[in-house]
Order: structure tokens, then C-alpha cells, then sequence
């Protein structure tokens, strides 16, 4: 039976909190929630304007309402998903099921990959925005600092599918060279449930007539 699934032990153990930090895993997900906290508070703080003689306030970048709104809602996401896969992550350990491993992985591998696109695509798109803004009163460094951590953004989620998928294959390898049924072995032999009869009837050593050789005999006078 396997003893490991996943890059961690079946049989679980004390949880190693320094040991923890220092997984590539962990290092990559807390830069993905810091740099998600970093687009979405920096447009919450500064990303909205209002000019003079206008009471309405318009998104920093070419006052697009669109482009605050997706940075806003993809760093908000991306935080609360660093979050669970972090308590996942330590948790990992303590699960004992493979099957449970595997849906998990799984989620990390798509989450993170589905992510990956969508901050490449924010990070397009406020680049995008911002080359066409001609507002004098926006917050140069605010814009170029949303748009420079939606490409870090974009670098770290990647690192953070490679890593997925790498642990996943991992586990596939581990399940694959663990535990075998035997009932689905057929390559061990299996002894015959009924032997084989005789080739042929061979008759008893004592007949009746060595019997009668071997019985006993009155002495001689």
C-alpha cells in the first residue's frame, strides 16, 4: 500500500510551521496575495477622480469604469482564493484520503491556471488603458503600480500552475506505484483448484493374498 500521495505523507504528523514557509508553494502564494492586495486596494484608494465642476468620479485609467471594476474584482478573487489554498496547503498533510489529494490538486491546477489568463488579460488591458489616459490628475505612480503588479501577478499564478501540475503528476506517479489488488493481478499464478486425477489405477501392496503369506503358521512337531 502507498505511503505518500501528492508530495506528503498518508499517514500525516506534527505540523512544521518554518517548514511550511519555506515550501516554493507557499512563498509563490503569499506573493500572489500580497501582490493581489496591492491592485485591488490601490485603485479602491486611488484609481477614482472626479474633475472640477464634476460631482461623478471616472476611473483613473482613460476613465474607464470597466477597467477599475476587472482589476478590482480579480485581485478581490485572487485574494480570497490565496487564502483557502493556503489553509489547504497546511492542511494537506492531514488528509488521509488520495481521492480527497487529487480533487484538490485539481482545483489548485485550474484555479490557478484559469487565473493566469485573467491576470494576463488585466494586466493588457490596464496597459492598455492607461497609454490612452490624457487626465492630468490621476496618480501617475498609483496607475503604473496596478499595472506593474498585474504583470507580477500574472508571472506568479504561472509559477503556481507549473507547481500544480507538477505535484499533481507527482501524485499520479506515487497512487500509480503504490498498492495492487490481487484480484486484479493476473500475471502471479494461482494453484489449480482440483488436481489433476492419476494417469492410471495402481493396485494396493497388501492383497489378500499377501495377507494370507503374511498369517500365522502352527509350529512343526
Amino acid at each position: 500500500m502507498e505511503t505518500s500521495a501528492y508530495g506528503a505523507s498518508l499517514a500525516g504528523g506534527a505540523f512544521d510551521f518554518w517548514g511550511f514557509l519555506k515550501r516554493p508553494q507557499t512563498v509563490v502564494r503569499l506573493l500572489s496575495w500580497l501582490f493581489s492586495i496591492v491592485v485591488f486596494a490601490t485603485i479602491l484608494s486611488e484609481g477614482y477622480m472626479n474633475e472640477e465642476h464634476v460631482d461623478t468620479t471616472k476611473c483613473m485609467f482613460n476613465q474607464n469604469d470597466s477597467a477599475c471594476s476587472y482589476g478590482i474584482g480579480i485581485g478581490i478573487l485572487a485574494f480570497l482564493a490565496c487564502v483557502v489554498f493556503i489553509v489547504l496547503d497546511a492542511y494537506f498533510p492531514q488528509i488521509s484520503n488520495a481521492n480527497d489529494r487529487k480533487y484538490i490538486v485539481l482545483g489548485d491546477l485550474g484555479f490557478s491556471g484559469a487565473w493566469t489568463f485573467l491576470w494576463f488579460v488585466c494586466f493588457c488591458f490596464l496597459a492598455n488603458q492607461w497609454s490612452h489616459t490624457t487626465q492630468t490628475a490621476v496618480i501617475a505612480d498609483a496607475a503604473r503600480a496596478v499595472v506593474a503588479f498585474s504583470f507580477f501577478s500574472t508571472a506568479t499564478w504561472a509559477m503556481l500552475t507549473v507547481l500544480a501540475f507538477r505535484r499533481y503528476r507527482q501524485g499520479m506517479d506515487e497512487v500509480g506505484l503504490g498498492y495492487n489488488d490481487p484480484a486484479g493481478d493476473h500475471t502471479s499464478p494461482y494453484p489449480s483448484a482440483y488436481a489433476g486425477a492419476p494417469e492410471g489405477y495402481q493396485q494396493s501392496p497388501f492383497t489378500a493374498s499377501s495377507a494370507g503369506q503374511g498369517g500365522y503358521q502352527p509350529p512343526a512337531y
